[in-house]
């Protein structure tokens, strides 16, 4: 779920991950009135200013090409967005015309029957072939769209380059060499944790499981069941847990750390690394590791190679029961478009979903290219299905790296309680 700053995500950060509704809405049908009050609903943020401010320039230019049309926005706190949400799923008179959600709920909101398929509308938009397709998949559920891809969320490799420089290392090339360079900077600087990472931190984790050749769960004939006990994943998940150790990050202080309190760990001066997202760069740089710190991809298990990336990220969809579909689409497609992606970035730090966008800011913003490498170099996404959001609300995965890192269980037995849940909320 972009878990977000502070998010959100991102998402509480990125990557939005929640306790999404799975209520039916009522029947309900809309219209396509030219005038009148579109209602958008945009999520909220620690720092609104910046968001804001690009979401206002927005609205005036669509006011301006929209005679007899306003747009009223209301900021939705992420926190409070399962009820929000619910409440207008079950009241189509409650519903917005236009609205923010994080790519891990899509598969819970599509099944509400409440959200338009935008399916159409991409194929037809003049921007829509720049959409990068692995993207465009995490609005997806069941073969239709739900959502435009507003932006997304990729985490990399955050170091302190004057620590590294003056223990005489150099960024590591694979995750065991992350593992070595950790426990080498713990050892010299026993005040530093030598990468802040959490056992509440799911989607620094998931990569390690990629990584590993493993998969969190497999689709046979459109039922989902849980892979996590397989060797590779469970590889991935022992290595990303056996970082929460006293002589790297100790399980008393990181067992619970999620993914926002590593990062502001590492932004205050407290680690000598982090996985942290492109949405996080902004709070990195004002925090005490200004000017000492650098970025790149995850590595992977051999040289050379990245971890594959969650494919976090936040959408617009459209209400169907929305009375201004028509208008709907077009200011969704206006805030997703080249010019206010770049505004977004500028703003937020928000990583463009256009592949020209991405590029442009890329050629500009040295800082933006760990990022797009990571994307580039593939990135993996939840199981589609609305089960998911139960599975991450009921910290699932999170409690079993947990219960490794303590020691409470071994592996094989946590992760077989694991599975066992996941199973259970697959149905």
């Amino acid at each position: 779920m972009r878990l977000r700053r502070t998010f959100t995500a991102v998402a509480a950060l990125a990557l939005l991950a929640g306790c999404a509704p799975t209520q039916s809405a009522p029947a309900a049908s809309g219209g396509d009135d030219q005038t009148g009050t579109l209602r958008v609903w945009l999520f909220d943020e620690a720092s609104r200013a910046p968001k804001e401010a690009a979401v206002k320039d927005a609205i005036a230019e669509f006011k301006a090409a929209h005679a007899g049309v306003d747009v009223d926005v209301q900021w939705v706190p992420v926190e409070g967005r399962a009820d929000k949400f619910s409440g207008a799923f079950n009241d189509p008179s409650n519903a917005p015309d236009v609205a923010e959600f994080g790519n891990t709920d899509v598969a819970s909101y599509a099944q509400t029957g409440a959200l338009s398929d935008l399916t159409g509308n991409i194929s037809s938009w003049s921007e829509g072939k720049d959409l990068l397709p692995t993207v465009l998949d995490t609005a997806k559920a069941n073969g239709k769209t739900y959502g435009l891809p507003w932006y997304t969320g990729i985490r990399a490799l955050y170091y302190r380059t004057d620590v590294f420089t003056e223990l005489g290392l150099k960024p590591p090339a694979t995750l065991a060499e992350l593992t070595e360079d950790a426990r080498k900077i713990r050892a010299a600087k026993p005040d530093l944790y030598g990468i802040s990472v959490g056992g509440k931190y799911t989607y620094a984790m998931l990569p390690y499981i990629w990584a590993n050749g493993g998969e969190i769960a497999k689709q046979d004939n459109g039922k989902w069941t849980s892979t996590v006990e397989s060797e590779p994943a469970k590889a991935g998940i022992t290595q990303y847990a056996g970082l929460l150790k006293d002589d790297i990050c100790p399980p008393s202080a990181c067992a619970n750390l999620t993914g926002t309190q590593s990062v502001t760990a590492f932004a205050g001066g407290k680690a000598g690394m982090t996985i942290g997202g492109d949405f996080n760069r902004k709070a990195v740089e004002q925090g005490a590791v200004k000017g000492k710190y650098a970025v790149v991809p995850l590595p992977g298990t051999t040289p050379g190679s990245v971890a594959p990336a969650f494919a976090g990220g936040n959408l617009l969809g459209v209400f169907g029961a929305s009375k201004r579909h028509g208008l709907a689409v077009q200011f969704a497609e206006l805030l997703a478009g080249a010019k206010y992606q770049e505004k977004m970035y500028n703003a937020m730090g928000n990583l463009p979903t256009l592949g020209s966008v991405q590029e442009k800011l890329a050629a500009s913003d040295p800082t933006l290219k760990p990022f797009v490498d990571s994307l580039k170099a593939g990135t993996k996404f939840v199981p589609s299905t609305p089960a998911w959001s139960k599975i991450d609300s009921q910290n699932v995965l999170p409690t079993a790296v947990q219960q490794i890192a303590t020691g409470g269980k071994d592996p094989a037995g946590a992760l077989a309680d694991a599975a066992a849940a996941m199973n259970k909320n697959f149905g």
